[in-house]
């Protein structure tokens, strides 16, 4: 990099960014603070300080003499761990099913760009889908994905993988948000969860980001008796 000294937060959010997009995997050896010194045009100090915000999220380890490494489990892992819907019902002893409703290109809703702090009628992939365990509908899928930063969506074949397991594996993120409260069913919701309208559900709703673009919203919807379990 050449022109102005860069911060050490411009230095860390490069070196979260390469690692991300695994431009380094996990378990990589990354150069030394002499040589990240030397690219970012910045004194060493500044490099270590950067190297420490990021070992202390858990996304590098550092050890002297041995140098720094990428963590087995950066950025995703090291934060908060997306669940893989189908592993989530088997892992509670059920037979999973998937079922696609409804995969589009369209333009999103003002609602749904200015979550996304996206330009009004930005077109988003919109995926709607319904997960069951043993049969019995488990989960809502309503979920918007932006193609300028996941382009390989618009080809994905959602109709076989659901967009949430798909994602995990296609799309890694540098943060996000969780929101989780409790609703009333619509009747969309009612009729494909087999309850009423009007019953309470358990909604939680979940955007990602690499860096400062939307990955995806996700509106995931589950019936009252729903109970969330996670790991940090």
């Amino acid at each position: 990099m050449t022109g102005e000294r860069a911060s050490f937060r411009t230095i860390r959010d490069e070196l979260s960014r390469r690692i991300a997009e695994r431009v380094w995997l996990p378990g990589t050896l990354i150069p030394g603070e002499e040589t990240l010194a030397e690219e970012f045009g910045a004194a060493r100090a500044t490099v270590n300080r950067a190297l420490q915000e990021l070992a202390r999220a858990g996304i590098l380890e550092r050890r002297r003499r041995a140098g720094t490494r990428v963590a087995l489990h950066p950025v995703r892992e090291a934060r908060f761990i997306i669940p893989r819907i189908r592993q989530e019902i088997e892992g509670r002893g059920s037979d999973y099913q998937y079922r696609l409703l409804s995969c589009e290109e369209a333009k999103a809703p003002e609602v749904i760009c200015a979550r996304l702090s996206l330009q009004p009628g930005s077109r988003l992939l919109h995926v709607r889908c319904l997960h069951l365990a043993d049969r019995v509908p488990y989960q809502f899928e309503d979920r918007w994905i932006n193609p300028k930063v996941v382009p390989d969506a618009l080809q994905a074949d959602f109709s076989q993988v659901g967009p949430n397991e798909w994602l995990v594996g296609h799309a890694p993120f540098s943060t996000a948000e969780f929101t989780f409260m409790a609703a009333a069913a619509s009747a969309e919701e009612a009729g494909l969860l087999q309850i009423r309208e009007g019953d309470p559900v358990f909604v939680g709703e979940r955007i990602t980001w690499m860096r400062a673009d939307p990955i995806t919203l996700a509106h995931l919807v589950h019936p009252s008796s729903h109970r969330m379990v996670t790991q940090l």
